[in-house]
């Protein structure tokens, strides 16, 4: 008789075979360590960006964070507010974007849900120091 290999590799181990329920379970536990792992990636900044002629910058840190201090000419688009969404699709999806935030995790989760809306040039300029350094553009407060 011919077993599937997993089959063969569950007997190696001396397990049972999986029912249905215990496959999907796996499966989908893989599919969230890879989507964790894949948000992750996100987070971090990349090498120093020239940003071409038109990228528009978003901040996605709160209002008050924002008011600390932000990249000049930046977007104030709060990643955790309820209507980010609404936010975003108010935008071009063609356009180019440099996104960040206080350490690049909220703009790495920004980039991902814009990327589910259709976005795709999209950059992680990290955290708000970092993404003025990398930049060029310098730190106001208005």
């Amino acid at each position: 008789m011919i077993y599937p290999l997993g089959y063969m590799v569950w007997c190696y181990v001396e397990l049972p075979p999986l029912k249905g329920h215990a496959v999907k379970k796996i499966l989908t536990t893989l599919l969230v360590i890879l989507g964790i792992t894949a948000g992750v990636a996100g987070c971090a900044a990349g090498e120093p960006t020239d940003l071409a002629e038109g990228t528009v910058i978003i901040d996605v840190r709160t209002p008050e964070e924002f008011a600390t201090g932000h990249l000049e000419g930046a977007l104030n688009i709060n990643v955790q507010s309820p209507d980010f969404a609404a936010q975003v699709n108010q935008l071009d999806p063609e356009a180019s974007y440099y996104i960040y935030c206080r350490s690049g995790n909220r703009s790495g989760q920004a980039i991902s849900q814009m990327s589910n809306m259709g976005f795709s040039n999209m950059t992680n300029g990290g955290g708000v120091a970092e993404a003025s350094s990398d930049s060029g553009i310098p730190i106001v407060i208005n």
